[in-house]
């Protein structure tokens, strides 16, 4: 019985020459040797020009340009920032005028205090679940409540209001705060609280309305802020859920307030690849214009590099 397939013959598959072929890397992006006592600027030639070692330049360009041109630097960040000691190179952005505004999750407030009030932050927290004493710190609550009242008697923001509680009650690390940079460079830091989130939601001092008219404040700044992002940029910083749907949300308003911001440059950095930055973030925001960059990797060593690069590029 004759057999119903038959080895293909690839005498007759057809060839073309390999220069005729398109081909998505070529020497020219090559990374290049470092040389000793060569320049920060040389050494960020050397990488690749290749996949995140291409994005990671093109976002330093985008920072950049939108600093040069007078556009919007919106940095969304999760506590983590501040956890890995990154707050000297936020503040410095923001004193270069470089970043235009700061958004946090409600744990951002409490690890910007800690540090400004003590110098140190981040409780182990498998040391302390067992016993019931995790989160149960009594000047972080009693600081964060008196900075919601203060938010109420002033009509401002929660952000607002911590930076200016640091500054006023002069805080031993003040220099070192976030808060404490944007109240005192009058550039807006936001801050998104998740009721049941943060260890002061445990305190009884804690006052809900107070704090959620506080951060509803600064939800309608937020909005106001993404209102300019026409032609500049937004990042976000090791937030996995919270601040890629609030950015969302803002957009929608800001959108819908008559503000199209069609042409945006938005950036995902975290340690993983999560759903709701990728799509809130990087893909529905910049669908109908603009770009999308996801870099991957810690951000101590990210962030710093981005940073520099940014200082290194408006240098001359």
């Amino acid at each position: 019985m004759e057999k119903p397939f038959k080895p293909v013959d690839l005498r007759k598959v057809k060839t073309y020459r390999l220069l005729e072929r398109k081909s998505l890397v070529s020497a020219e992006d090559f990374a290049k040797t470092h040389l000793k006592g060569g320049s920060f600027e040389e050494f960020l030639d050397s990488i690749p020009g290749i996949l995140a070692g291409k994005d990671i330049r093109s976002v330093i360009t985008a920072i950049a340009c939108a600093h040069e041109q007078g556009n919007t630097v919106l940095l969304a960040m999760g506590a983590h920032v501040i956890k890995v000691g990154l707050s000297p190179v936020v503040i410095d952005l923001m004193q270069r005028g470089i970043v235009s505004a700061v958004a946090m999750n409600g744990a951002g407030i409490i690890h910007d205090l800690e540090v400004a009030l003590c110098g140190k932050t981040s409780e182990d927290v498998a040391a302390s679940i067992e016993n019931g004493s995790f989160g149960m710190v009594k000047e972080t609550s009693l600081y964060l409540a008196d900075a919601a009242r203060i938010a109420d008697e002033r009509e401002v923001g929660l952000g607002e209001a911590v930076g200016n509680m640091i500054l006023e009650k002069k805080l031993p690390q003040s220099q070192l705060s976030i808060l404490a940079a944007g109240a005192k460079l009058n550039i807006p830091v936001t801050v998104h609280v998740a009721f049941g989130t943060d260890i002061v939601h445990m305190h009884p001092e804690f006052d809900p309305k107070l704090t959620g008219a506080a951060t509803h404040m600064d939800f309608r700044i937020f909005a106001s802020v993404i209102s300019n992002l026409e032609g500049g940029v937004f990042l976000n910083v090791g937030s996995a859920v919270i601040l890629p749907e609030v950015f969302l949300k803002a957009l929608t308003v800001a959108r819908n307030l008559g503000c199209p911001l069609k042409n945006i440059t938005t950036v995902n950095l975290d340690f993983s690849q999560n759903y709701r930055p990728i799509t809130n973030v990087l893909r529905r925001p910049t669908s109908s214009g603009g770009r999308g960059y996801n870099l991957i990797g810690h951000h101590e060593i990210l962030l710093p590099l981005i940073a520099a690069g940014i200082i290194e590029a408006l240098a001359g």
